[in-house]
């Protein structure tokens, strides 16, 4: 789906990060979400690349990158900790200043690495998320609905778990096909990975611990930040999918502005998976807000 182009594996603290590069120009980091892997940018990868050298992993927890223990504390899954893995792929191939692009749980990433490193992120699209503080404190009757997936995996283990792990293709496909468009959107090859990452060992303590960490010490981070006035400084257009739950639950535009400096955004006529959905748009958004 990517050809041409280089894969990479790299350790940082003894976590294994898998991903891919390609492309020519100014640096592109690209974040996946919830529960995908770094193919989910195959639409817009190969024009982009054209334009930018692109930089895509597959978060810890998530494809073939590794799935560390957790503490009870859950810090090794906590933004903080994914947003220092970004880094060091960044690092590791001598960059220093980069933009990003980044969709659901990299999105909320991406936010915690312009928070912590704003020297390195020089803009930043972000894709159908708000403020991770603001979701959980304004949570409505019709956002835990659609986002049931929220409440199911911060439960204690094993649980969650081993549900999982009974069937973890058909996890997926649940998650994934009860959002707008349903599964058709996704091409067959994408979706086939997707399913044989998900039924790698270790992948249902991964989710689970992602979305623990983002319940708990995320918060806390958050917190912290908000007490201490520290908000997002580099530029930052936030889009989201006209029939996704975020959208229709939050106002989006408002609550970023809350906590970052530069901000515009819209939303596009898709669902949750914009790049998949709407790869045209974004690929328009990109190259409207990205300097080349």
């Amino acid at each position: 789906m990517f050809d041409p182009s280089e894969p990479f594996t790299l350790q940082r603290g003894g976590v294994t990060l898998s991903g891919r590069r390609c492309g020519v120009g100014k640096p592109l980091l690209m974040l996946h979400g919830h529960p995908q892997t770094h193919a989910m940018w195959h639409r817009i990868a190969p024009i982009l690349a054209k334009k930018f050298s692109l930089f895509m992993f597959d978060l810890r927890g998530y494809g073939d990158s590794d799935r560390p223990q957790s503490e009870p504390d859950h810090l090794a899954y906590s933004k903080r900790e994914m947003s220092l893995d970004a880094l060091a792929v960044m690092h590791h191939f001598g960059v220093e200043k980069f933009q990003v692009l980044a969709h659901d749980r990299g999105a909320r990433v991406a936010h915690r690495l312009a928070l912590d490193h704003p020297h390195a992120v020089e803009r930043m699209i972000l894709l159908d998320i708000a403020p991770t503080l603001a979701m959980y404190r304004q949570a409505s009757d019709g956002f835990a609905r659609a986002y049931w997936h929220w409440f199911f995996l911060i439960q204690p283990p094993p649980l969650p778990e081993a549900l999982i792990d009974s069937d973890p293709i058909r996890y997926l496909r649940s998650v994934m096909g009860r959002r707008h468009g349903g599964l058709s959107i996704f091409q067959s090859e994408a979706l086939a990975e997707y399913e044989r990452c998900i039924a790698r060992p270790g992948s249902a303590r991964g989710i689970c611990e992602d979305y623990r960490a983002a319940a708990t010490i995320d918060l806390v981070h958050d917190r912290a930040d908000q007490e201490a006035g520290r908000r997002v400084l580099s530029p930052l257009r936030i889009l989201w999918g006209l029939h996704g739950a975020v959208g229709q639950n939050f106002d989006v535009l408002g609550l970023w502005r809350e906590v970052a400096s530069q901000v515009d955004g819209h939303a596009l006529p898709c669902g949750h998976y914009i790049a998949e959905e709407a790869p045209e748009l974004l690929l328009a958004e990109c190259h409207d807000f990205f300097e080349t």
